[in-house]
């Protein structure tokens, strides 16, 4: 082989390889291996150069090599037992990534020789496969990440303050035509796309995932590829099929356009499992590196603990795996910029033993890491093990998604029986799964819809999910989606069904917007997006998933702006403190009023009433809320999924009025100061305004 660079011990710490000015150090953790071979290639991927790795400390191998710079493409192969029922599966024949790598030259391409096993042998992943995988494989990249941020400074937007919006990296740029470089880092962060943004009103983008991720063999077969992105096998490097061109400071510099803009950037992480699936997957990295390591193995270590559904999932008794977790964190933080992140299946990752522990290493690690514990940390507070549901469970300061929200919201409106008692305390905050342990009501991250599902224009026009376009005979995705055609699946040109449609969309928006708690709108929603009736386009990476900008919704961008906007110049929408109908020792008002239509106090009758589809809040800041917060007389929010009705309006503080400021039946009409009549479903906000206040 031509080339050849010496060898030096190095340092078994930082792990992954490290550019100093002079050279590169290379760390690897293997428990389990008996050899590490350092694979160095040249530009064209040709391997050039095997070295050792001559040092081992703590488990760590290392090595380092002096006059090495950023560019260098390398890649391991580890030697040790293949012993599959031993939990073993080393095969030197099988180039893997640095798990610690910043940078890859692209994705595996599908072949037999990725596979640790012969495919077509009888005794299957008991088998030994001999075939070279480097040639299907990509590299690893040695970079020097370092990167001036200028006068970039994060927003640090307070939770109680923060919306979320939730969207995909190519799919909110891949159509629109007047963004140079679409579905790219840098046509997100587009002079049209910040302008959206902000004028929407949103204060952070979350992001689906942009660590390196695989495209599933079964999907490539089919001709469609995994779009959503969480097959995850690199979890430092930028997924390279978002970058214009190959340096990794085309995310830095998206990052840097959003902060100043105003904009926090969240991601998406997937640290619960890994690409590599279960024990008839690939070798790309973890289980060619530390099978019995990286992974939890189950009672036959032949095979895998899979409480995602994915395969396989990482072992966090393993403080290796912990520290890998919480290096890649940190990196994402200080040297690519982002403000916090979103964890999928995050109950995985508070397993103990493979039992949930609120208090377990993963979460006793991050809330003491003094990087870490600054930004905004959101869980996914399920998986697909035993007790894995935890909604209300994570410590602080976790937030979490709340689909308790989702659910209630979309049945009220759909005008399912017996919702009002969960409408009314999903308003609140969702008191009774986060009011504990000195959390907040911003720990609920309320949305009704996500990636996952419908968008909320299909929740309003389909009855049934239509996923015939992933291939799996509509078999895929939730079945019980709390939807509704309205009358006509799909679209339609009757005006009576799409004056509905655009009704229930605003009641939605509206609910979610002036409720306690986080709100995540999920993009393009704001728009009218539409996906055809498919809630599970984690396949398509087409006009499906991709949001339809030639046919937005302009209404309904503009009622998403003033209910935004709405909820920006409210406080009472937006507390840190729970409401528990307390007398306030200001006026002796209490915070929190639930009256029925006549004025009267709700009983536990109305409460009970199936039938009840009205129920009036009459709020205002919380009982101790100290003097330095901002503060406003009163609102009265009235949801009505009924008929049309005449409510009483409670007697304001004196001197003062009740204004109809915010109606979605007719969203420019307010001035009431009186007993209000309230449109057939809608949703009617009045605010308690001084007499001495002009109308707007």
């Amino acid at each position: 082989m031509a080339g050849s660079f010496p060898i030096r011990p190095g340092t078994s710490s930082p792990l992954g390889a490290t550019f100093d000015g002079d050279g590169v150090n290379f760390a690897v953790y293997s428990r389990h291996a008996t050899r590490v071979s350092l694979c160095l290639f040249d530009d064209n991927g040709i391997e050039t150069q095997i070295v050792i790795l001559p040092e081992r400390e703590g488990h760590v191998w290392h090595g380092y090599i002096p006059g090495m710079h950023p560019g260098q493409q390398y890649g391991f192969r580890m030697h040790g037992p293949y012993a599959p029922e031993e939990g073993h599966r080393f095969n030197h024949n099988k180039l893997l990534i640095d798990p610690y790598a910043k940078k890859l030259t692209g994705h595996p391409v599908w072949h037999d020789a990725l596979f640790g096993y012969e495919a077509d042998h009888k005794d299957r992943d008991l088998s030994f496969d001999a075939r070279d995988s480097a040639p299907y494989m990509p590299r690893s990249v040695v970079v020097d990440p370092a990167f001036t941020w200028g006068s970039s400074t994060p927003p640090k937007t307070p939770l109680d303050d923060t919306i979320f919006y939730e969207g995909h990296v190519k799919g909110l740029t891949a159509g629109r035509r007047d963004v140079e470089f679409p579905g790219t880092y840098r046509g997100l962060a587009s002079e049209p796309m910040l302008d959206h943004l902000t004028d929407l009103g949103v204060t952070a983008i979350e992001l689906l995932p942009v660590q390196a991720f695989l495209n599933d063999q079964f999907l490539v077969r089919k001709g469609l590829s995994n779009y959503w992105g969480y097959m995850t096998y690199g979890f430092f490097a930028p997924d390279p099929r978002y970058m214009q061109g190959s340096e990794i400071t085309e995310f830095q510099q998206m990052v840097a356009r959003f902060h100043s803009a105003g904009i926090e950037v969240i991601l998406d992480v997937v640290y619960n499992h890994t690409a590599e699936g279960s024990e008839m997957g690939p070798t790309l990295a973890f289980r060619g590196l530390d099978n019995a390591s990286y992974y939890r193995l189950a009672d036959n270590p032949r095979f895998y603990q899979d409480t995602t559904g994915c395969g396989n999932a990482l072992d966090f008794d393993n403080p290796f795996v912990l520290r890998l977790v919480l290096d890649s964190l940190r990196y994402w933080v200080e040297v690519m910029g982002v403000d916090g992140f979103r964890f999928d299946l995050c109950s995985t990752l508070g397993r103990t033993d493979g039992v949930f522990d609120r208090t377990g290493p993963f979460f006793s690690a991050i809330r003491q890491d003094p990087v870490l514990n600054r930004t905004k940390l959101i869980a996914e507070p399920w998986d697909l093990g035993p007790d894995g549901y935890q909604l209300g469970a994570y410590p602080a300061p976790f937030a979490e998604w709340n689909d308790k929200f989702r659910d209630d919201t979309r049945q009220f409106w759909r005008g399912d029986k017996g919702m009002v008692a969960g409408i009314a305390a999903r308003l609140a905050g969702s008191a009774q799964f986060f009011d504990h342990d000195g959390r907040a009501p911003n720990a609920s991250v309320n949305f009704l819809t996500a990636h996952d599902g419908f968008t909320m224009t299909d929740t309003v026009s389909y009855a049934e999910k239509h996923n015939e376009a992933n291939g799996e005979g509509n078999r895929d995705g939730h079945s019980e989606n709390h939807a509704d055609n309205m009358g006509v699946e799909g679209p339609t040109d009757d005006p009576d069904i799409n004056a509905a449609r655009a009704r229930r969309r605003r009641n939605l928006m509206a609910t979610l917007l002036f409720s306690q708690g986080t709100p995540m709108i999920l993009a393009g929603d704001e728009i009218g997006n539409s996906q055809q009736g498919n809630n599970n386009a984690y396949c398509q990476d087409n006009e499906i998933g991709w949001l339809d900008w030639a046919n937005k919704d302009t209404d309904f961008l503009a009622f998403t702006k003033q209910a935004i906007a709405f909820r920006k110049a409210h406080p009472i929408l937006r507390q840190r403190r729970f409401l528990h109908s307390q007398a306030r020792l200001v006026d002796g008002a209490p915070d929190l009023f639930w009256r029925r239509a006549d004025g009267q106090a709700m009983a536990q009758k109305d409460w009970d009433d199936p039938d009840l589809r009205t129920i009036v809040a009459e709020m205002r800041m919380a009982s101790g809320t100290p003097e330095y917060v901002e503060r406003e007389g009163a609102l009265l929010i009235v949801l009505n999924a009924g008929p049309e009705v005449d409510i009483t309006l409670s007697a304001p503080t004196p001197g003062s009025h009740w204004l109809r400021a915010f109606d979605t039946a007719q969203p420019d009409a307010w001035g009431h100061h009186e007993g209000a009549q309230i449109a057939a479903t809608s949703v009617v906000v009045f605010v308690e305004k001084r007499d001495s206040t002009p109308s707007p």
